[in-house]
């Protein structure tokens, strides 16, 4: 695919929330900061959506973590308390008491490497994923709370071009890439990350030209119980969502209603509360683009997709569904966060902070991370 897959590479996620009864304030009026030259030029507002008067709403606090050079596309929430945040210059930081101090606890040699997606069991163990062409496509993973790593995978397809991963349990998880002979290829692990096998790909349908994933926040591959998987896709003439009810081994393609037809178009990023409900969130990653119809939603387990009465302003990478509600969502991207109070079907935007990825926890931890070094928690 050439310059239009290294130029689609550039991306993830964001967002977090609170429980379903309370609604983010809108922000306060923030004057917006250049964006940094890396990813695709996404601008920067500093807003944390803190309410007005002496009541306030939960909103994004900032937290310190060091790191200003670096954009976090990797999120992985393990509680209020824990979180691991994965990103450029082979970065890894880890916190255990809500944000206030960071480790780096990144993979040695890995400085080259762009880590987009990281996916953490609890404080000590996790894996991270490295993305692009040939070799650069590696998965690491800890035992000891990223004191040491091992590397567990290495690329050696120079067709290949890994995105996403995701886990079902402690035990069972995916990793895809772009397509490799027409179909988009699916790396398996039984044993936490350790070791990991390419599936067959006779149960994978044909991929449209142009067709690929968006290593953008994490979120194009996801998954909800121990069996089922969805993929996003973008690029293509349509956008798609491929869904897996066996941990990969056989899928089925639906088409979303959000645009594609461009390299920079697609789905972003998938959340599902459970097998049925699910949100898929994207548009044009280009911030002198419009994104109309960035979001839709399925009741279905993907079998088919409405498009939001009401969708996000603007491109959003990311997306996560509040604990313990049925309605109630985020969506992140670089111009701000967007709530959603009925399931998708109408958002608001509630925060202006720039950020790529959202991930949040049943004790009500969620948490943002992107550009500059960027990594919020959701506070009330």
């Amino acid at each position: 695919m050439g310059s239009t897959r290294r130029r689609r590479r550039t991306f993830r996620t964001v967002a977090a929330g609170a429980v379903c009864s309370v609604a983010l304030a809108a922000p306060t009026a923030v004057p917006a900061q250049a964006a940094p030259a890396q990813g695709h030029g996404q601008g920067q507002g500093q807003g944390q959506g803190q309410g007005h008067g002496v009541h306030k709403a939960p909103h994004w606090e900032l937290k310190d973590t060091g790191a200003a050079g670096v954009r976090f596309r990797g999120l992985s929430a393990v509680s209020r308390d824990t979180a691991w945040v994965a990103g450029t210059g082979g970065t890894v930081l880890r916190t255990t008491d809500g944000g206030t101090s960071w480790a780096n606890v990144s993979p040695p040699g890995a400085d080259a490497l762009e880590f987009r997606d990281i996916e953490a069991f609890d404080a000590r163990r996790a894996v991270v994923l490295a993305i692009g062409e040939g070799e650069a496509s590696r998965v690491y993973r800890t035992d000891d709370g990223g004191a040491t790593w091992t590397e567990s995978f290495r690329n050696t397809d120079a067709k290949a071009f890994y995105d996403c991963l995701t886990f079902s349990d402690h035990r069972h998880g995916l990793a895809m890439s772009d397509p490799v002979d027409g179909r988009f290829r699916i790396l398996s692990t039984g044993d936490g990350g350790r070791s990991w096998k390419v599936l067959p790909s006779a149960g994978m349908p044909a991929a449209q030209e142009g067709e690929a994933g968006f290593a953008a926040s994490g979120q194009c591959l996801v998954a909800s119980g121990p069996s089922d998987v969805w993929l996003a896709t973008g690029g293509a003439a349509r956008a798609r969502v491929l869904h897996s009810r066996d941990r990969g081994r056989t899928w089925t393609a639906t088409d979303t209603p959000i645009p594609a037809g461009d390299p920079a178009k697609g789905v972003f990023a998938l959340a599902f509360r459970d097998r049925t409900h699910g949100l898929a969130v994207g548009g044009d990653y280009r911030p002198d683009q419009s994104s109309p119809r960035a979001a839709a939603r399925t009741t279905d387990g993907g079998r088919t997709w409405q498009p939001a009465a009401e969708p996000p302003p603007a491109y959003r990478s990311g997306a996560a569904w509040l604990p313990h509600s049925r309605t109630t969502a985020l969506a992140v991207g670089p111009t701000g966060t967007d709530l959603t109070t009925d399931g998708g079907r109408t958002w608001r935007t509630v925060d202006t902070g720039s950020y790529d990825t959202v991930d949040c926890t049943a004790d009500l931890g969620c948490w943002a991370a992107g550009e500059q070094g960027r990594v919020a928690r959701l506070e009330k």
